[in-house]
């Protein structure tokens, strides 16, 4: 079993699959910000759309890994976000089901499609090639996102919990954290990961 997940998970059939899920993810992510992002000052909009940034950065690890590359900082970025609001998004629509007792459908599929955000970005750990450096420069993006987010009250907008906006984001603060200290420690345990060539890729 433990020698069928690394077959899969480089296969270049399969990369090339997940590369078009996450591209179109990302893509209709974006879509989904749009009336937030029509009323948001230029400024803030680069750090509006969280989730779909996530998606983004793991979509551009996808492209260069079907290649053999690596790309250090994106990599930091995309273990670091697709965690973060991958079980943010998770945790934000239990807290709606139990607000209302129940959620739209959209509702569920935020929870499924958000659960395998972070999911395949922990599975990939193996493969990247970050460092301690890497992972300082992904944290203050992170952390700074929150600032924006809470102080600057730039976040997206859950009908159902925004009256509990300073419990979520001191909760979000320490996601962060927690995130964080999870990419250092996949990086430690993978040595900074491994480069992996094009002679890791199955072509099939």
């Amino acid at each position: 079993m433990k020698s069928i997940i690394p077959y899969i998970l480089t296969k270049k059939s399969f990369l090339l699959l997940l590369f078009v899920v996450n591209l179109f993810g990302t893509i209709y992510g974006y879509i989904w910000y749009e009336s937030q992002l029509s009323v948001t000052e230029p400024i803030f909009l680069i750090f509006v759309p969280d989730s779909p940034t996530a998606s983004m950065f793991f979509t551009i690890f996808l492209a260069f890994f079907i290649f053999g590359k690596n790309v250090p900082y994106i990599e930091a970025l995309a273990v670091i976000t697709l965690m973060k609001y991958g079980l943010w998004a998770v945790v934000m629509n239990g807290l709606t089901f139990l607000e209302y007792g129940s959620l739209p459908w959209t509702g569920y599929m935020l929870i499924i499609s958000h659960g395998a955000m972070a999911v395949q970005g922990l599975l990939y750990a193996p493969y990247y090639a970050i460092r301690l450096r890497h992972i300082i420069v992904a944290a203050v993006w992170t952390l700074h996102n929150d600032v924006i987010d809470y102080v600057f009250e730039q976040m997206p907008v859950y009908p159902a919990i925004v009256e509990h906006m300073d419990q979520i984001g001191y909760f979000t603060f320490w996601l962060s954290i927690l995130c964080i200290g999870t990419a250092y420690f996949l990086s430690e345990k993978f040595t900074g990961g491994s480069n992996p060539s094009s002679s890791l890729i199955d072509s099939k």
